[in-house]
């Protein structure tokens, strides 16, 4: 089998931690993704070479589906078994994996993923990671300013009182 094809993802059980995120995969063996996750509200480009790996979970929090992108290390039947779904893109290529979750290859062996937690319908994970490192990242919703939430609005705003 080749190690290169597109796998359909399964559901997997998710444990959000105070560490971390725990993933559950099909065959009943566990990992853990350690860290709190950073926010982000736009594009998250990875740096070149690094594993990525996007979990979507259920608006329970307790279970999802999770895909690595552009993994060439992982056979297709080790990922079936897990649950862990795959896809490889070339560089120009995009494809929405999920509901609202959408990854690039802008070329220079980065990807880029937009999210937008909303239409995914639930919580929308990053793992970027190789040998000597792993960051985790999630997907959160712009919360838009308002004067009333500025203090230098609210300053001008006052009588002098």
């Amino acid at each position: 089998m080749s190690a290169r094809n597109d796998v359909p993802p399964s559901t997997v059980g998710v444990e959000l931690l105070d560490y971390g995120v725990e993933v559950e995969y099909s065959d009943g063996r566990k990992t853990v993704y350690r860290g709190v996750p950073e926010p982000v509200t736009d594009t998250l480009t990875t740096p070149p070479k690094k594993e990525t790996h996007v979990l979507v979970t259920d608006p329970t929090e307790t279970e999802g589906v999770m895909l690595y992108v552009n993994d060439l290390k992982t056979h297709d039947d080790i990922l079936e078994s897990t649950g862990v779904g795959r896809v490889i893109l070339d560089d120009g290529d995009a494809e929405e994996i999920f509901p609202g979750v959408t990854v690039r290859r802008p070329g220079g062996m980065r990807t880029e993923i937009e999210a937008d937690p909303e239409i995914a319908r639930g919580r929308v994970f990053v793992f970027v990671e190789d040998d000597w490192s792993e960051q985790s990242y999630e997907f959160v919703q712009k919360v838009e300013e308002s004067a009333a939430d500025d203090p230098a609005d609210a300053a001008e705003n006052t009588d002098g009182e």
